[in-house]
């Protein structure tokens, strides 16, 4: 594993530093049609991401940023599936913004072959170090910033939009969080809020497609998650409340958004863009006119 290695321009001169990581590859990572999960992608993402603050980082000065944070929001590209190899899987790793409390880390998923880099994923995540002991956050200190900056390559992050909240009990699904999704501290992994949703995704559109008699229905991949964390969820007996619903119909795709809930307490947002597909040609596709008057009926607006 590469401790870091410069990135050039087209000019040869050397501008900065990116991190880079070998990721090992699971057959558990696999979907149904043999891609990596969306899901999974986020879990190789924490995986740079520690590898980077916690183990070859040019500062020990950073050992307190691999787990002494808290994720505020994950934007996540999804560009081309990934199969799987027996060889790892490279991710790309730097930073773009540093604040006062919260720094920005960039990422690329991709493969080489013979020079050529094939890019699957881009992401960006913001991170606030926290000090879990009075579950306050806290300020970067000096020395991290030192640390942080031999990777910083400034570039603005777009913030993610949502549209107004729409709970129906066709959208509801009740969220059991299991004893092995929490940390150390007691809260749930960041990871897991990708599963959460992801369940409560295929719930609602298993309960879609029984409200049409076509004879069959396209697959759907997910082109792009935005999730934004408000308050951590804890592992309890009684589930948690999660609402999915459609806020904008297209023509090949559609974008679902969710919540998290604690009773009235808002815990995560997530918006995902959700594209129609035909595992046959691997294209984009249109829904059956049946499932599109589906969904464009409980499509708000």
């Amino acid at each position: 594993m590469d401790s870091g290695r410069p990135s050039r321009r087209g000019d040869d001169t050397l501008t900065h530093v990116r991190h880079l990581y070998e990721c090992p590859m699971r057959w558990a990572d696999l979907d149904m049609l043999g891609h990596v999960n969306n899901v999974t992608y986020v879990d190789y993402l924490q995986e740079a991401r520690v590898d980077m603050l916690r183990i070859h980082a040019r500062s020990q000065q950073t050992d307190h940023l691999a787990e002494g944070v808290v994720v505020v929001s994950h934007q996540v590209h999804y560009v081309a599936p990934l199969m799987f190899d027996f060889s790892p899987v490279l991710v790309e790793v730097w930073v773009t913004e540093i604040r006062q409390a919260s720094f920005t880390m960039a990422y690329e998923v991709f493969r080489e072959t013979d020079g050529e880099r094939t890019v699957h994923l881009r992401a960006t995540s913001v991170l606030a170090p926290y000090v879990f002991a009075t579950e306050r956050p806290r300020r970067i200190t000096p020395e991290e910033r030192d640390s942080l900056e031999v990777y910083l390559e400034p570039a603005a992050t777009p913030k993610a939009t949502f549209g107004e909240s729409h709970h129906t009990e066709l959208g509801r699904y009740p969220l059991h969080v299991r004893f092995s999704d929490v940390d150390a501290y007691g809260h749930v992994n960041n990871v897991k809020y990708f599963e959460y949703f992801q369940e409560a995704r295929v719930s609602c559109m298993g309960k879609l497609r029984q409200r049409t008699d076509a004879a069959s229905t396209p697959s759907m991949v997910v082109a792009q998650s935005d999730v934004v964390y408000r308050r951590p969820i804890l592992f309890r007996s009684e589930p948690y409340d999660v609402y999915t619903w459609i806020s904008r119909l297209g023509r090949t795709s559609m974008v679902m958004e969710a919540e998290i809930l604690a009773g009235e307490e808002l815990l995560a947002r997530a918006r995902h863009v959700m594209v129609f597909f035909d595992p046959a040609t691997e294209r984009s596709t249109e829904p059956p006119a049946e499932l599109r008057e589906v969904l464009a009926a409980i499509t708000p607006g």
